[in-house]
């Protein structure tokens, strides 16, 4: 247990889903894992873990901007060994050519938010995906029709 998550030791995955949504935590939950197991309420963070296609997987909504995601990620790799995170969810756009539910595979993000510069001494950055995931995503949006 650590201080945001009511999880036990053992209780989430290796791979995790990051939602901010509760709501959609759940929803990813119900409708993609198989014998999903809630493992964290405290704060209406709702967090699962289930099976999708065999493989364990566990989700856990964030809540909303960066300093929450923060503590949530912090502690899924600090106290639960989680070793693979993946944001999902909704973003904004600045392209008028992007239409709702059109799929988006972000190279990279920045931000301005003040939470990164005092964690990190006044330094900005923009986190970049992995090439060889994004490479993978892409070819498997292409062979889905979602160019």
């Amino acid at each position: 247990m650590s201080v945001h998550l009511e999880a036990r030791p053992g209780d989430i995955a290796p791979f995790v889903l990051l939602p901010g949504d509760p709501l959609r935590a759940q929803f990813i939950a119900d409708r993609f894992l198989d014998d999903a197991v809630c493992h964290n309420r405290v704060r209406n963070a709702l967090g699962f873990t289930g099976h999708f296609r065999g493989v364990r997987v566990s989700v856990q909504s964030t809540g909303m901007g960066m300093p929450s995601a923060a503590i949530y990620v912090h502690e899924l790799l600090a106290a639960y060994g989680a070793r693979v995170l993946v944001r999902i969810g909704t973003c904004g756009a600045i392209r008028a050519d992007l239409r709702t539910r059109d799929l988006v595979l972000a190279q990279a993000a920045s931000t301005d938010s003040a939470m990164f510069r005092t964690t990190f001494g006044g330094a900005t950055f923009a986190a970049a995906a992995s090439f060889d995931l994004l490479h993978r995503a892409h070819a498997l949006a292409i062979e889905h029709g979602k160019s």
